[in-house]
């Protein structure tokens, strides 16, 4: 029987090349665990392709592939880029199709998508640069909708990078100045003060067409008082697999997961982020692409019901589809 040749994509233009390289590496070494024939196809910073320190169009690099383990993160491998890449060359892949991953990686689109369904949300509005005139008149206007506390990020982000918090209404406005230099677009979220937590879903596992892994609860270290980029790899906060919670409270998040997983027409596998506030579920936000490194969410979730990481790899390559 021949065995299933896997390319292992990982690296990428985006904030997260290193977590992305991270993950791939562990992908990497569980596959050949488990017999696969890997490829390790690494796309620089610039977005070149390269295969064993060669550069190589997508065509050539794909084609002796039957599937295409996507662990990149961030821009190019989580907004549909390398998904289109992947259709246009019919290779199942891992994760969400090309569309439903751009439409869930602008976080405005899938905010917009999902307060439709119901599902409870902070307050959020976009900006554009283009569109601000005056940024105290901004500011005034979102202090008198949001309230005295801000969450300003890029729309089109993960993992918290650029990612700015605001505890005091006067200091709104010179934060809108340094994001619109920044960025083209962003976005200003009322701030939710409560418990940060985490649910997966995993499809077609255990007989269940989405599987809500354990709810996680997420402490970050002392002097942090949210789940920053500079901390999400340390190993320094701690995560509580499961998070201590109300039995209705993880219902509810678990049920939340499967709804923002299947409104937004995610495959394969989802992370969702909430904040908990007085028994009140908030979504924050997805990644349609959880990080799989040690220290990642997702896995550490798998372990817990007693799926092992190297199980999770085969199931994630068993499952993908074009």
């Amino acid at each position: 029987m021949l065995r299933t040749r896997v390319a292992v994509l990982r690296g990428g233009p985006s904030s997260e090349y290193d977590v992305s390289m991270s993950t791939g590496a562990g992908v990497l070494i569980a596959l050949k665990d488990l017999g696969y024939y890997t490829s390790d196809i690494i796309v620089t910073k610039r977005g070149e392709w390269l295969v064993n320190g060669m550069v190589k169009s997508p065509e050539i690099a794909f084609m002796t592939t039957d599937v295409v383990f996507i662990a990149m993160h961030g821009a190019y491998g989580e907004d549909g880029t390398v998904q289109k890449i992947c259709e246009r060359y019919k290779i199942p892949f891992t994760g969400s199709n090309s569309f439903s991953s751009a439409f869930a990686f602008n976080k405005d689109t899938a905010k917009r998508a999902l307060r439709e369904s119901g599902i409870k949300l902070p307050k959020h509005i976009k900006i554009k640069r283009d569109d601000v005139v005056d940024t105290g008149e901004l500011a005034t206007a979102i202090r008198q909708s949001f309230g005295p506390r801000y969450v300003l990020k890029p729309t089109t982000s993960g993992s918290s990078h650029g990612v700015m918090m605001i505890d005091v209404p006067e200091a709104l406005a010179a934060a809108i100045t340094t994001m619109l230099e920044i960025n083209e677009e962003f976005m200003i979220e009322e701030r939710i003060s409560g418990i940060e937590a985490t649910c997966g879903i995993l499809e077609q596992f255990r007989n269940e067409e989405y599987y809500s892994l354990p709810v996680i609860e997420i402490i970050p270290p002392f002097g942090h008082d949210y789940f920053s980029a500079d901390i999400k790899y340390t190993g320094e906060t701690t995560e509580l697999c499961p998070g201590r919670f109300s039995y209705n409270e993880k219902e509810k998040i678990a049920e939340i997961a499967r709804l923002v997983h299947t409104t937004l027409g995610l495959t394969q596998y989802s992370r969702s982020d909430f904040m908990i506030k007085g028994g009140e579920v908030y979504f924050l936000e997805v990644n349609t692409l959880p990080g799989l490194t040690p220290n990642s969410l997702f896995p550490k979730a798998a372990e817990a019901v007693g799926l092992s990481f190297n199980d999770l790899i085969d199931h994630l390559v068993k499952t993908a589809r074009t």
